[in-house]
């Protein structure tokens, strides 16, 4: 099950003592297996899945590890962007969903979900998220995406009801889009650490 596992994945374990190396003072009393942790994007040579644990307030961010047996539940960014369910959630009048239900009721030609504290009201239920807060976006790219269709949902995100950003993840990497699109190049955020590309889907780069 883990094997699938991609960084913003949300991810439940089964017992307090799964998650290492968060060591900051208030993971304690605010993380318990109810509560799921998050995907992130790093290596480690045992093995293990690198998490990040969330707190109640902004500046609460720890990073840990855990083992793949630990996992439980898994619920992916994609998951969160079906418009009945969308419709039905107790933040459908939060701006970031509601720029997440328009995209949902339209067609394109790739995979997305929605990460950040909007995903994680939505897979929780839990109110992290208020009207002045982002939404932030994935889009799955294991091939190159035209550029008139990346700028058409771009431009939807310029108009919407709040900030929006969207990182594009391909089998490198994951980019900034409005740098990209901006720039014609971007930071590509890799397992081992960023690096400037123009052609972020390109291993030689």
């Amino acid at each position: 099950m883990t094997a699938t596992l991609r960084p913003h994945d949300l991810i439940w374990l089964n017992a307090r003592d799964a998650l290492g190396g968060a060591t900051e003072s208030w993971v304690d009393g605010v993380w318990h297996t109810g509560l799921p942790v998050v995907v992130r994007r790093d290596v480690d040579e045992a093995g293990r899945i690198p998490v990040g644990v969330r707190g109640m307030k902004r500046d609460q961010r720890a990073a840990g590890w855990v083992k793949p047996i630990a996992v439980t539940r898994i619920c992916t960014p994609e998951s969160l962007v079906d418009p009945q369910v969308l419709l039905r959630t107790p933040f459908i009048s939060q701006p970031p969903v509601q720029v997440a239900l328009l995209l949902s009721q339209q067609q394109w030609p790739w995979r997305w979900g929605i990460t950040g504290s909007t995903g994680y009201a939505l897979a929780t239920g839990i109110p992290v998220i208020h009207a002045s807060s982002d939404l932030d976006l994935t889009i799955r790219a294991p091939q190159a995406l035209d550029r008139s269709s990346l700028e058409e949902w771009q431009q939807q995100l310029t108009d919407g009801l709040c900030r929006a950003d969207t990182q594009v993840e391909t089998p490198y990497g994951a980019f900034a889009l409005n740098e990209w699109l901006r720039d014609g190049k971007a930071l590509l955020k890799t397992s081992r650490g960023p690096r400037l590309v123009s052609d972020p889907w390109s291993r030689e780069e």
